[in-house]
């Protein structure tokens, strides 16, 4: 599974720097995407056999989709903060895509066309 393009959209509120805001969400879809694609803990002789980053894969620059962040006005006079909100739903969205284009449901993390 490959993810070339990613559309997001946020409503959060007034934002006060637009930049921070598309970075976080940029670097949550990122983080979302590692996980979905290449999030698997594996095991050897009851061990965990991925002790840090080297042995974890995630999504490099290279690798990384265009993105296109949109941040929505939804008029909302209270002011509050970015946190995560990218991340949690692009597996469900990249699972809905490989579905729309295969038939195919994926239902276990990480996605693979197996």
């Amino acid at each position: 599974v490959q993810v070339r393009r990613v559309t997001c959209a946020i409503d959060c509120g007034p934002v006060v720097n637009p930049a921070i805001v598309r970075a976080q969400m940029e670097s949550g879809i990122v983080y979302g995407l590692s996980a979905a694609l290449h999030g698997e803990i594996t095991l050897a002789n009851g061990a965990v056999e991925q002790a840090n980053f080297p042995d974890y894969d995630a999504v490099r620059l290279a690798d990384a989709p265009v993105m296109s962040v949109h941040l929505v006005d939804g008029a909302s006079p209270i002011v509050g903060g970015v946190g995560e909100p990218g991340t949690p739903p692009i597996a469900p969205a990249v699972a809905n895509a490989v579905f729309a284009a295969t038939g195919k449901r994926l239902r276990t993390l990480p996605l693979r066309l197996v």
